[in-house]
């Protein structure tokens, strides 16, 4: 639930992609441990047993829960498994997770969700949570969703045959362009939406566009065939309009060619020709100069119905 009071339908991680991206985490961290354990080998024997001891559950903690934190914390909840599997750990109304939050998946994760169960723990409680929840994300409030998506432009659901007439009769000037589109948006994902949402969503679009659009649909019409229909003929016209204006050259005006000479149609005279005397080719001509044969035409005053002070007459 947004700040302006809008819920939204976050996509949530499956639990293939939730566990690859932690086995991804693991092999960095061990491949991270196994560099500091050769770096540290020449000074272990050195060292006391006990303090050796101190110095490796310090560093194994660390390693397991501070660089997880660390990372989470400054990116957002993104660590490097889910970075590379379009992954984020969210609050559970949408917000980006804090070092509170983190910190808390952190210790649940590796003290309950692991090592006191061994994962099982955590296995079970992912796939008995409707959300996909380990304990960590129950004590933290936070869930795991998908940031990246396929960008595929989905097409739009094919309109029921009993609405194939009915749409070529619709009015459909008067439709908002940005309703279109949110109508179009809606239809682009409809499938990735939950049922109540899908219907929710459905009822007032198509509600909306029944305001702008006539005649109404067909008694028990759903929303989305109601919406499918009305874009789907609406962009039947449009390409219509579009192949008539390129049929006839934008607009019906005939292509011509730049600097090539016009002719004249079939069936217009061609203009006379001057019958004057030709100039002298060794004086120059001024290119503003009227053509020899050119008379001024006498200016005539329009008709003026009397009484109307020269508007129209109405019809």
């Amino acid at each position: 639930m947004t700040g302006e009071a809008v819920a939204l339908e976050m996509r949530l991680a499956k639990f293939p992609s939730r566990a690859l991206a932690i086995l991804i985490d693991f092999i960095l961290l061990f491949v991270v441990a196994f560099v500091l354990l050769l770096a540290a080998s020449a000074v272990i024997p050195t060292l006391d047993d006990a303090l050796a001891a101190t110095l490796a559950l310090v560093t194994g903690v660390f390693l397991l829960v501070g660089v997880p934190v660390m990372i989470e914390t400054l990116t957002r909840g993104r660590s490097l498994g889910k970075l590379a599997l379009g992954l984020r750990v969210v609050r559970d109304d949408g917000g980006p997770v804090r070092f509170r939050h983190s910190l808390t998946r952190g210790l649940a994760g590796v003290f309950i969700d692991f090592y006191a169960t061994s994962g099982v723990g955590a296995v079970v409680c992912s796939l008995l949570n409707e959300r996909g929840k380990r304990v960590g994300d129950l004590l933290a409030g936070t869930v795991v969703i998908r940031e990246r998506v396929p960008a595929a432009d989905a097409p739009l659901p094919a309109v029921p045959p009993q609405l194939a007439y009915w749409a070529q009769s619709l009015e459909l000037s008067q439709l908002p362009n940005e309703l279109a589109m949110a109508a179009r948006r809606y239809l682009g994902r409809v499938h990735q939406l939950s049922p109540a949402v899908r219907d929710r969503m459905g009822s007032e679009l198509g509600s909306e566009v029944a305001r702008w659009v006539t005649p109404p649909p067909p008694p028990g019409t759903p929303a989305w065939a109601y919406l499918a229909a009305v874009l789907t003929e609406r962009g039947r016209r449009e390409s219509q309009r579009l192949a008539a204006q390129a049929a006839t050259g934008l607009g019906g005006t005939p292509h011509t060619t730049p600097g090539a000479p016009q002719t004249p149609d079939q069936g217009e005279a061609a203009p006379p020709q001057d019958r004057a005397a030709p100039q002298d080719p060794a004086v120059p001509q001024d290119p503003a100069a009227p053509h020899p044969g050119w008379k001024r035409p006498t200016a005539s005053p329009p008709a003026e119905p009397p009484g109307h002070g020269g508007l129209a007459p109405p019809s």
